[in-house]
């Protein structure tokens, strides 16, 4: 992941625009409250009636994403990829597309070894397979960033869903729109191959059925439920346990309950307890199944085995480092052993920084300047018992995220429904507040929503995907040079060189799971006797070298004088 410049992660909008923006809504509800007032309830009575109808509220939101999304691929395009992640979760994509969990580890294994990629006891990508599986749908339906779209519109309609249990509709409503807003056009989560969305679908799956349940059980939610729970062990594991302590709280506590019509125990809790059970123990033998088949043991997950094999840094901030090991290129020792090391490890003593670090990168992704108008809402939350709750599983996992070293927004994505729903709560709460019996809290409410639009059309008018750069650039010239053999007759080898000014963030060795059945190859120059095995064993390819740390980075057939790399250790 790159250095981060933090005066990139401030709001896009000017702070002049919002306070200019605040003070004329102000100024609007002091000289002309009933007037204004009927204006804009004019316009929002509509939409509050549609809202209304709850299950055709979930349908639209999830259509309206994509056709907004869709609408501005002219300004902001489908996402090329370029952070190691990414290509990792496009590896386990393409791997699941083919109709496998893991390949075998090819024989050249090591002029293809790249970042976050297994090579043994297989070649696998080292995540969890949700976020591949939905790539892999995408990859299935034409392209794997069909499987991003879809799984953003998923999680709008499920914060949507989901908060209608614990709010007004029409509430429940603006959230899934501001979540749709904020994160479904200029963020990463929408353009990158990173994920976000897949989490945080689940995360509102489970809080809306367990909602729904309290009051009225059924098959249907309890399936809905557990199949949330899976879905977070399968793409966020950590904080999703976090996230799922204290729901099982309150699910056993209402089993062994009572309601207004009486215990819970036998017939209504079991009609939640074992539909679940039987979900997660499928669930666990899945993923016990996916273990054997990436890493050989059922009880040991592929970032366990990424973590002994190449990561020596603390994952925790209590921990210390491990001793520093030699890899098998230039790129993989300046990452692990200087950039890694000195960016993620962590001490008690650095932990305000850390946490600032952190907060710099949420606000970025969850958060507009403009929320600052909705502070005195907050203050009133604690007397919504409802949201409590819902408080209180964010603290669980926003523990779990500050005590390890890792600073990405996307590993709290499974609250997500509970922060935007924290914002309307909020909103709702200022909009009762009045100056001098003038419509202030309403007035600025208003500005909040329109200061969010003002905020991501500008943004997205830059064609750029993400304002923290992490999403849609890419590595444009990697992909040029990939189309233009795409278009060459017959089968290519590439082979990069990273001589000159290069950044290890900039990795272009990464491969398809089928690495003999590719069209084009991307392997590492590491030194004339090394590629002159790999050359040996590609005999039936063009082989070019491709100087990526050389400006314009400049393709051109190989030569045994092309390369300049040392010998591979």
């Amino acid at each position: 992941m790159p250095d981060i410049d933090f005066s990139s992660l401030s709001p896009i909008t000017e702070p002049g625009i919002a306070i200019l923006v605040a003070l004329l809504a102000c100024l609007l509800a002091f000289v002309w409250p009933k007037g204004s007032e009927r204006v804009f309830r004019a316009v929002e009575r509509p939409l509050s009636r549609f809202a209304a109808h709850k299950i055709l509220a979930v349908v639209t939101i999830f259509f309206a994403v994509l056709a907004v999304r869709l609408a501005l691929l002219p300004l902001v395009q489908v996402p090329t990829p370029g952070i190691h992640d990414e290509f990792s979760y496009l590896l386990l994509g393409d791997t699941v597309a083919h109709g496998r969990l893991a390949n075998p580890t090819h024989v050249m294994w090591r002029s293809f070894e790249t970042f976050h990629v297994l090579w043994f006891p297989t070649y696998a990508s080292k995540y969890p397979p949700a976020q591949g599986a939905v790539l892999a749908l995408g990859q299935l339906l034409g392209h794997p960033w069909i499987g991003v779209l879809l799984s953003a519109a998923a999680m709008c309609a499920a914060i949507v869903w989901m908060l209608q249990a614990w709010m007004p509709a029409r509430w429940a409503f603006l959230a899934g729109v501001l979540a749709a807003i904020k994160l479904c056009i200029v963020c990463y989560w929408m353009n990158s191959y990173w994920g976000g969305a897949v989490a945080a679908f689940a995360g509102a799956l489970v809080l809306g059925a367990l909602a729904r349940i309290l009051r009225r059980p059924t098959i249907t939610l309890s399936v809905l439920l557990g199949l949330g729970i899976a879905i977070l062990a399968n793409s966020r594991p950590y904080e999703g346990l976090f996230f799922c302590l204290p729901v099982a709280f309150v699910l056993l506590r209402w089993i062994l309950g009572k309601t207004k019509y009486g215990r819970t125990w036998p017939q209504p809790a079991l009609r939640v307890v074992l539909p679940v059970l039987v979900i997660l123990l499928a669930t666990f033998l899945f993923m016990g199944y996916y273990n054997w088949r990436v890493t050989g043991s059922p009880f040991v997950p592929p970032f366990v085995t990424a973590a002994h094999t190449y990561e020596r840094f603390a994952n925790f901030i209590w921990q210390k480092p491990a001793p520093m090991i030699h890899y098998n290129n230039q790129e993989m020792e300046l990452f692990y052993n200087e950039w890694a090391r000195s960016n993620y490890t962590r001490t008690w003593d650095t932990l305000e920084d850390v946490s600032v670090d952190k907060l710099y990168r949420c606000q970025a992704v969850y958060t507009w300047l403009a929320l600052l108008l909705v502070l005195p809402g907050l203050l009133f939350l604690y007397r919504d018992k409802r949201m409590r709750f819902l408080l209180v599983i964010l603290l669980f996992v926003l523990l779990a995220y500050f005590v390890t070293t890792w600073p990405n927004p996307h590993y709290i994505a499974p609250v997500t429904c509970i922060l935007f729903g924290v914002i309307v709560q909020a909103m709702r709460h200022l909009r009762q507040m009045r100056l001098w019996k003038r419509p202030v809290g309403a007035a600025l409410s208003r500005a909040v929503v329109l200061l969010l639009i003002l905020d991501v059309s500008q943004f997205a008018a830059t064609g750029y995907g993400d304002p923290m750069g992490w999403g849609g650039g890419g590595l444009q010239r990697r992909v040029e040079i990939q189309k233009q053999l795409d278009h060459t007759p017959g089968k290519h080898l590439v082979i990069v060189n990273y001589e000159g000014v290069h950044s290890f963030h900039d990795e272009w060795v990464y491969n398809g799971a089928d690495i003999d059945g590719s069209k084009v190859v991307w392997a590492r120059d590491l030194g004339p006797e090394q590629n002159a095995n790999l050359i040996n064993y590609f005999k039936d390819r063009t082989v070019w070298i491709v100087k990526a740390g050389i400006e314009s980075a400049p393709l051109a057939h190989f030569t045994e004088d092309s390369s300049s790399a040392p010998p591979a250790p």
